[in-house]
C-alpha cells in the first residue's frame, strides 16, 4: 500500500461522512443510524487484541449510560464480519460482556477512508483508536485520536458527551475538568450595557470576561 495514502480528516462542525455498512447488527445507512440522536463512531486496530478488547467491553458496560443519554454506540475496525462476530462470541463466553451495539466490518478501509482513521506513520492496515462524537444534526462535535498502544479514557467520553449536551441545552461553555453539577462559564459581554449588567449580576466572577454560573 502506497505510504502516502490519501487519508482526508473530517473536522469538529463538518457533517458526518455518510456511508453504507455491514456490521455486526446488520446492514445500516450512517445517516439513518444517526436520526434523532448522539452517535458516538469510534474505531479499534483488530479483533481479538489486549487493548482493544478491553475498550469494548469498556463501551459495553456502560452502554445503558450511552442510552440514557439518547445517544447510540457503533464501532469500526478493519476486520471481516465473521471476525467480528467470534470476538464478539469468545468475549462473552470468557468474560460474560456482550458487545450489544453495531460493529463495522470495513475490510476495504472505506469508512475508516473517510473519517481518517489510517494514519501511515502509525499503521498502513489498522485503524487508529478514534472518537467522533456527532449530533442529532450529523454534525461533529468532537473529535479524538489516540495510538495503537494507549486505551482510551472512558470517563472523559461520557463526560465530553454530557459536557456538549449541557452546552447545547444552556447556551454556556464548560470550564476545565467540568463536571455535571458545577458551575458553568457564561458567554462574554458583546456591548458596554451587556458589560454593566453583568458587573450587577449575581455571577461568580474573576472579572467580565470570565463569570461562572450555576445551571
Amino acid at each position: 500500500m502506497d505510504e502516502h495514502i490519501e487519508n482526508p480528516m473530517p473536522r469538529i462542525g463538518d457533517k458526518a461522512p455518510d456511508f453504507k455498512a455491514t456490521t455486526t447488527y446488520g446492514d445500516l445507512v450512517f445517516s439513518e443510524y444517526n436520526k434523532g440522536s448522539w452517535v458516538i463512531l469510534f474505531s479499534h486496530p483488530a479483533d481479538f487484541t489486549p487493548v482493544c478488547t478491553t475498550e469494548m467491553s469498556g463501551f459495553a458496560t456502560r452502554h445503558k449510560e450511552f442510552k440514557d443519554m439518547n445517544c447510540k454506540l457503533i464501532g469500526l475496525s478493519i476486520d471481516s464480519i465473521h471476525a467480528h462476530i467470534a470476538w464478539v462470541n469468545n468475549v462473552r463466553k470468557l468474560s460474560g460482556v456482550l458487545f450489544d451495539f453495531p460493529i463495522i466490518a470495513d475490510l476495504d478501509m472505506t469508512v475508516a477512508m473517510k473519517y481518517g482513521m489510517i494514519m501511515p506513520g502509525e499503521a498502513t492496515t489498522a485503524a487508529v483508536r478514534a472518537v467522533f462524537i456527532i449530533d442529532p444534526n450529523g454534525i461533529i462535535r468532537l473529535i479524538m485520536y489516540y495510538p495503537l498502544n494507549v486505551g482510551r479514557n472512558m470517563d472523559e467520553i461520557v463526560r465530553a458527551l454530557k459536557a456538549l449536551q449541557t452546552a447545547d441545552k444552556h447556551k454556556v461553555a464548560l470550564p476545565l475538568n467540568w463536571q455535571p453539577g458545577d458551575k458553568v462559564i457564561v458567554p462574554p459581554p458583546t456591548s458596554v450595557e451587556a458589560m454593566e449588567e453583568r458587573e450587577k449580576s449575581d455571577y461568580e466572577m474573576m472579572d467580565f470576561y470570565l463569570a461562572k454560573k450555576n445551571i
